[in-house]
C-alpha cells in the first residue's frame, strides 16, 4: 500500500503536467480569438501564430531541465521533486491570470522550466520503488499520469474551456499540482542526496555522443505527433467539418492510444530496447503517411489519432531508457534530458505543423512532417546501434578495454 501510494502521488504530478501541456492545443482557437486580431479574417495564420506559446513552453521544458539537473545534482530527489511542483503550480495560476497574449507566454515559458526535472525525478523514484530490471516500467509509470491526462485530463479541461473560458484551465491545473504536493510531501519517503555527485561529472555526461544520438531520436522522431496534436481542433473543425463539442472526444482518443502505447512501450522496452525503439519508429512511419492520405472523415479521424499517439508513445520508453542507460552513471541528467528531448520534439512539431498549414497545404499536413520526422528518428536510432556495436567490437579487440 505504501509503495501504490507513493507511485499514485507521483503521477498525479505527472497527470496535472499531462494537462497543462496538451490542454493548450485543445483550447488554441479558443486563446487565439481571445487574445490575437484577425482570427476571423485570416484563421490560419493567426492560429500559427498563437501556436508559439506551445512552442515557448516546450523551450521553457529544453531549458530548465539540463540546468536545474546540473545545479541540483546533489539534492535529494524527493525534495527536488517537491520544489519543481511548487515552481508549476505557481506558474500555472500566473498564467490564468496574465492580461496579454506576451505575458501569458512568459509564464506558459516558466511552467515549462520544472517539467523536466519532475518527469525525470518521477522516473527514477518510480524505478527505485518498483526495484532492480524496471526502468522500462519505471519510465512507463512515471508517464501514466501524463499520458492519462490526455484520456480524461485534457479533454474534460478543453470542455471547460469552451464552456467558461480556457484561462479556467490553467487555473484548475494550479490546483492539481498543489494536491499533488501535498500528496508527495505525505506518501514519498524522503531520499537522502548524494553528496558525491559533481555538476562537473553531470556536464560531462553532455560531451558523450551516445547522449546526443538518443536526444535527436527523441527529439526528431516525436516531432511528428506534436505537428498533428497542436493542431487537431482545427483538423476536427475544419478539415472534418465536425462541431467544436467533439474536440474533446478526438483529444481523448489521443490519450488513450498514448496510455495503450506507453504501456507496451515499457513492457517491450524492458524485453529488449533495440527491437522495442526500432518497430515504435518504424510503425510510426507508416501511420503518420496514412493519416496524411485517410483521416479527412470523421471515423477515420479517430482511428488514426489513436494510431498517431500509441505508435509514437510505444517507442518513447525504449528511447528514453536506452537514454539514462548511455549517460554512465549521469541518471538524474539522463531522465530529465528525454523530457526536454520530447519538448525539442513538442517546439520542432507546433512550428513544422504550423508552417504548412499557414503555407495552404491544408490541415492534414502536418501528417506528411510526422512521417518525416519519424524516418529520421529511426535513422539516427539505427546509427546510435550501429555505433553501439563497433565500439564494442573494438573493445573486444583491445582486450576489454572501454572505447570512448
Amino acid at each position: 500500500m505504501q509503495r501504490f501510494l507513493a507511485l499514485f502521488a507521483l503521477t498525479l504530478g505527472g497527470f496535472a503536467i499531462g494537462i497543462t501541456e496538451f490542454a493548450t492545443m485543445g483550447v488554441l482557437p479558443d486563446i487565439a480569438s481571445d487574445m490575437l486580431h484577425g482570427y476571423e479574417a485570416d484563421p490560419q495564420r493567426v492560429i500559427a501564430q498563437a501556436g508559439t506559446i506551445i512552442s515557448l513552453y516546450a523551450l521553457g521544458v529544453v531549458i530548465g531541465a539540463p540546468v536545474i539537473a546540473i545545479l541540483c545534482v546533489r539534492m535529494s530527489l524527493t525534495t527536488l521533486a517537491r520544489w519543481a511542483l511548487v515552481v508549476l503550480g505557481a506558474a500555472n495560476l500566473a498564467s490564468a491570470l496574465m492580461p496579454t497574449f506576451e505575458l501569458v507566454s512568459a509564464f506558459r515559458f516558466v511552467s515549462g522550466l520544472p517539467h523536466g526535472i519532475y518527469l525525470g525525478v518521477a522516473a527514477l523514484l518510480s524505478a527505485k520503488t518498483l526495484g532492480p530490471g524496471n526502468m522500462g516500467k519505471g519510465i512507463a509509470i512515471s508517464m501514466i499520469g501524463l499520458t492519462t491526462a490526455n484520456v480524461v485530463g485534457v479533454p474534460s479541461s478543453t470542455m471547460l474551456g469552451q464552456a467558461f473560458g480556457w484561462r479556467w484551465v490553467y487555473g484548475v491545473v494550479a490546483a492539481l499540482f498543489a494536491l499533488a504536493l501535498l500528496l508527495v510531501v505525505l506518501c514519498v519517503e524522503k531520499l537522502p542526496g548524494n553528496p558525491e555527485r559533481t555538476a562537473r561529472g553531470e556536464i560531462r555526461a553532455l560531451g558523450n555522443y551516445r547522449v546526443w544520438l538518443m536526444i535527436g531520436t527523441l527529439a526528431v522522431g516525436s516531432g511528428g505527433f506534436f505537428a498533428v496534436y497542436s493542431y487537431i481542433a482545427d483538423v476536427t473543425t475544419r478539415e472534418v467539418g465536425l462541431g467544436p463539442e467533439v474536440v474533446p472526444w478526438v483529444t481523448a482518443t489521443l490519450g488513450l492510444g498514448m496510455v495503450i502505447g506507453n504501456f507496451l512501450g515499457g513492457v517491450l522496452a524492458d524485453r529488449h530496447l533495440n527491437r522495442a525503439a526500432i518497430f515504435g519508429l518504424t510503425l510510426a512511419v507508416a501511420v503518420f503517411i496514412a493519416y496524411s492520405l485517410f483521416a479527412g472523415s470523421p471515423i477515420r479521424l479517430f482511428v488514426f489519432a489513436f494510431l498517431v499517439s500509441a505508435s509514437t508513445m510505444m517507442f518513447g520508453p525504449a528511447v528514453q531508457a536506452r537514454l539514462i542507460r548511455v549517460a554512465n552513471g549521469a541518471d538524474l541528467l539522463g531522465a530529465s534530458m528525454n523530457h526536454a528531448a520530447s519538448n525539442m520534439a513538442n517546439s520542432l512539431g507546433a512550428w513544422l505543423g504550423g508552417l504548412v498549414i499557414a503555407a495552404g497545404l491544408g490541415y492534414l499536413a502536418p501528417g506528411w512532417v510526422g512521417a518525416l520526422l519519424a524516418a529520421a528518428g529511426l535513422v539516427l536510432m539505427l546509427v546510435s546501434i550501429g555505433l553501439e556495436r563497433r565500439d564494442k567490437a573494438r573493445s573486444l579487440d583491445t582486450g576489454g578495454m572501454p572505447v570512448v
